[in-house]
């Protein structure tokens, strides 16, 4: 790639920077929400192909569970209702000669939630730098930034030698991964792949693992006016399970071997975290009573190359070590279920993709990239481990994700698509400077 073909793409940005944060609003102001089984992706894939065919690309939108094989892979997760779930997939064929390229990203969000937020969850409010809304940074923002390079590309006239791929996938989120799993088995593929995740506008060739329980205490309910007075229910249950919770995050922390990727100052590199405790509903419209069950949510993270068997077995084991040191505790066994997947760690495979894309990242940001691993997991492990597919993360800056009040930085958003751009001519090549700009209206 020429300095004036870098030049061109440096001025298109700087111009057009409004137009992929208006991608970015659109996305955001159209709900696209995961609530496993079902979700509302829809209406967002078909304002992407929309947005496709106008540049003369021509999308495929096709129900993950109907691609042939999926449902008798080892992979797929069952229990998923994917009517009115398209996954979106399209290739432009190069003129040859050039390496291909994957532009992936997951177009459903987690639900708003309950805690109250102060900007609109579907309004795309910017504010100085931000621009608040659920899945503004997880991940509309980095399916804009996808969107907008093939715009880029078209509007610029330039012909790529190798093939270019845009997928946007459905229920990513709640460890579905079903629908980068049909893309794969469908033949969208290429020889890299970048997932434009928000890794902070670092390069991110590893993820951890993640596992998510959910374990249920249970105990004799009793009233407040019971003949043996007011009892404890699952509480001590719950608070002898919650004593010993620090004993399996150290057993984490001293098993989970050392990545070159994940920096030895992080404090916890395999966190283990409850996430929800329940005992029932809440307010004046339930009676006051001793609760005799409880529902804990853990989730904990590993390292890559930690086996699914080997994190499982430590985890039952230090759930028998909590029943066996207070039997009278625990009439009732807990038991334990897996609401979704367990996701493993998982690196990129050797490949010039990491020191190309850092860079065109260099080139933009005026210093290297930072290049660690993202600190959570998602749906790179199918590229990387499954396909043996050079597989990044690369994206912008946000913060809130999963919370109220998520926002992405629109500077980020833009630094972030720049890269991408230059990348995608470095990687997939340049015949020189293409045919005479065109524009989209």
């Amino acid at each position: 790639m020429n300095s004036e073909l870098e030049q061109r793409i440096k001025q298109y940005v700087a111009c057009h920077g409004e137009c992929l944060i208006q991608i970015v609003s659109d996305l955001v102001k159209i709900p696209s929400v995961n609530t496993p089984p079902f979700g509302t992706e829809r209406e967002c894939q078909s304002y992407l192909a929309g947005a496709l065919r106008r540049i003369g690309w021509q999308p495929e939108l096709y129900r993950p569970d109907e691609v042939h094989g999926i449902l008798q892979h080892a992979l797929f997760w069952p229990g998923r209702d994917y009517r009115d779930r398209p996954n979106l997939g399209a290739r432009r064929r190069g003129q040859g000669g050039g390496r291909s390229l994957v532009l992936s990203g997951h177009i459903d969000t987690v639900p708003v939630g309950s805690v109250p937020w102060t900007h609109d969850p579907f309004g795309a409010q910017i504010e100085g730098n931000r621009l608040y809304g659920r899945g503004a940074n997880d991940m509309k923002a980095g399916v804009a930034t996808n969107l907008f390079v093939l715009h880029a590309l078209h509007d610029l006239g330039v012909g790529l030698l190798g093939d270019l791929i845009f997928e946007s996938v459905v229920d990513e989120e709640f460890g579905g991964s079903n629908g980068t799993l049909a893309g794969r088995i469908a033949g969208f593929n290429a020889d890299a792949a970048v997932f434009s995740e928000p890794s902070f506008l670092r390069i991110c060739p590893a993820q951890r693992g993640g596992r998510t329980a959910h374990i249920k205490l249970r105990a004799p309910a009793e009233g407040i006016l019971d003949e043996n007075g007011l009892g404890t229910g699952v509480v001590n249950q719950l608070n002898h399970l919650l004593s010993k919770l620090a004993e399996f995050a150290e057993l984490r922390r001293a098993t989970a071997p050392p990545h070159p990727l994940y920096p030895r100052h992080t404090a916890d590199p395999v966190p283990v975290s409850v996430t929800k405790i329940s005992t029932g509903p809440w307010g004046t419209q339930e009676p006051i009573a001793v609760p005799g069950s409880c529902r804990v949510e853990l989730y904990w993270q590993a390292m890559p190359g930690e086996s699914q068997e080997k994190v499982d077995g430590q985890f039952f084991t230090w759930m028998d070590e909590v029943v066996a040191s207070a039997p009278e505790l625990f009439p009732t066994a807990p038991s334990v279920t897996f609401p979704t997947r367990w996701l493993p760690g998982s690196e990129c495979p050797a490949s010039p993709l990491v020191p190309e894309l850092a860079a065109c990242c260099a080139a933009v940001l005026g210093r290297p990239p930072v290049i660690e691993g993202i600190e959570g997991p998602g749906d790179i492990f199918l590229f990387q481990q499954l396909f043996g597919i050079p597989a990044v993360y690369w994206g912008a800056r946000g913060a809130n994700t999963h919370a109220a009040d998520e926002y992405v930085e629109i500077d980020s958003v833009v630094a972030a698509a720049h890269a991408l751009l230059l990348f995608v001519c470095r990687w997939c090549g340049v015949r020189g400077n293409g045919p005479t700009p065109t524009h989209t209206n």
